[in-house]
């Protein structure tokens, strides 16, 4: 992918819930930690989100700025995510981060892992 045609602004967005908790989590953590974004093939439907604290980014790795709380996107992982939202949900006493990813089209029934075009 060139840069020309790589627009960060449209491959994921975060809404203010999902950057507080992130900020919060990243806070209790060393100085210049970023959250990483990744898939993995996994599940009965082919792709798992995966989500983690890391110390720096990985080479390749496309790096977006929300307020403060920097996110890692794994280049391999781009296209999968084109357009995605990150988002924290209350689920009963629970808080869960939820991905609206507009590329998927089905899921598993436990919601572990997603498939697309």
């Amino acid at each position: 992918m060139s840069t020309e045609t790589f627009d960060p602004n449209q491959t994921v967005t975060m809404t203010d819930a999902a950057r507080k908790f992130f900020a919060a989590k990243l806070k209790a953590q060393s100085e210049g930690s970023l959250v990483r974004l990744s898939t993995k093939e996994s599940g009965c439907t082919g792709y798992a989100y995966v989500l983690d604290i890391v110390a720096t980014a990985q080479d390749g790795d496309a790096i977006m700025d929300f307020d403060g709380v920097k996110l890692a996107i794994d280049d391999e992982s781009l296209t999968l995510l084109k357009g995605t939202e990150i988002d924290l949900v209350r689920e009963g006493i629970n808080q869960v981060v939820k991905f609206n990813n507009p590329n998927v089209v089905a899921e598993c029934g436990c919601g572990e892992s997603f498939s697309v075009n």
